[in-house]
């Protein structure tokens, strides 16, 4: 059987590499012809994907529930996985860094158009009863949004503000991490006390929290961004797309959330804690974070309305 000219120089080319690393390209080649065809549905491991939704409850919809958390965890490793790429570049192009801070924003913005399933895609009193099986467990504890946080901004950024400018030199991860934002949500505001859910959570991630923010301490997506060139920084396309991250995670997600938390949480003379434990009402909003990744883009006024979108925002029972 003749071999094709294009053919026999790929053979070529194995043959080198396999030797080059001490394999033998005939037994490479014998597995491919034992290998099976790869079909669809083992690519993705679509079985055991569809396997991972077990409700704790009978209620049909802590199934929505369930699915709409996983899905919204993989969107939050597509970001992690663009925000590594940016953080290990090396080339200080703004052209590579819009394309990716574009992809970044394209997973939000499908994460907060699709959030509207978690406000009005399940029945309220199904969800008031199932949520109660899920104590202490609680959104609160994604880790990989939390790494979303790290990887895109230094730790002071993340300070809560009640302390951010007393900590604004301060250099010790340790303290900065004892005093970033979001513990506030989950601690008695009277007592100190930290709940349970914070404690399991601090249990389970500081470990890995500090070991990336020790990474990348002078290299989050904000310290990528001041270390560009002076031309590059000034590109108007880099700066629109890094305050469109900015509100899209730090605004207009944290706002969807609310409209979540209004719908199920709030009653006319109270207001239900969320699953575990945490203070919602003190957490969520943006405008009492004013959490800013790129603090530099944005003009003091900008800072100082920053949040209050949800005066006029279409979850919002109260406008």
């Amino acid at each position: 059987m003749e071999i094709k000219p294009e053919i026999a120089e790929r053979i070529a080319k194995l043959e080198e590499k396999y030797k080059n690393s001490g394999q033998d390209l005939g037994s490479y080649l014998d597995g491919l012809l034992h290998d099976r065809y790869l079909t669809y549905w083992d690519y993705i491991h679509l079985d055991t994907l569809l396997s991972l939704q077990i409700p704790r409850t009978h209620f049909p919809d802590e199934e929505i529930f369930i699915m709409y958390h996983q899905i919204t965890e993989l969107y939050f490793k597509l970001i992690i996985h663009e925000q590594k790429q940016l953080i290990d570049d090396k080339l200080q192009r703004a052209e590579f860094f819009i394309k990716k801070v574009n992809r970044i924003n394209n997973y939000f913005k499908a994460l907060i158009s699709s959030f509207e399933i978690m406000i009005t895609g399940m029945e309220r009193e199904q969800f008031l009863q199932y949520r109660m099986s899920l104590l202490p467990a609680s959104g609160f504890q994604s880790a990989q949004y939390r790494m979303i946080e790290f990887y895109a901004t230094p730790m002071q950024n993340l300070v809560h503000l009640s302390m951010r400018d007393e900590l604004a030199s301060e250099n010790e991860l340790e303290t900065l991490y004892e005093n970033i934002y979001w513990k506030k949500g989950a601690t008695d505001i009277e007592t100190g006390e930290k709940t349970l859910t914070l404690k399991q959570f601090e249990y389970r991630y500081t470990p890995r929290f500090m070991r990336i923010a020790n990474q990348v301490k002078n290299s989050t997506l904000y310290q990528k961004y001041l270390q560009l060139p002076e031309n590059e920084k000034n590109n108007k396309d880099l700066i629109k797309a890094l305050r469109t991250l900015d509100t899209n995670a730090n605004v207009h997600w944290p706002l969807m959330h609310m409209g979540s938390a209004y719908r199920y949480l709030r009653r006319e003379k109270e207001t239900i804690d969320a699953t575990g434990g945490t203070n919602w009402k003190q957490f969520l909003p943006p405008s009492y974070q004013k959490i800013i990744f790129f603090p530099e883009l944005w003009s003091d006024q900008e800072k100082l309305d920053w949040g209050k979108q949800w005066v006029d925002h279409m979850f919002n029972p109260e406008k």
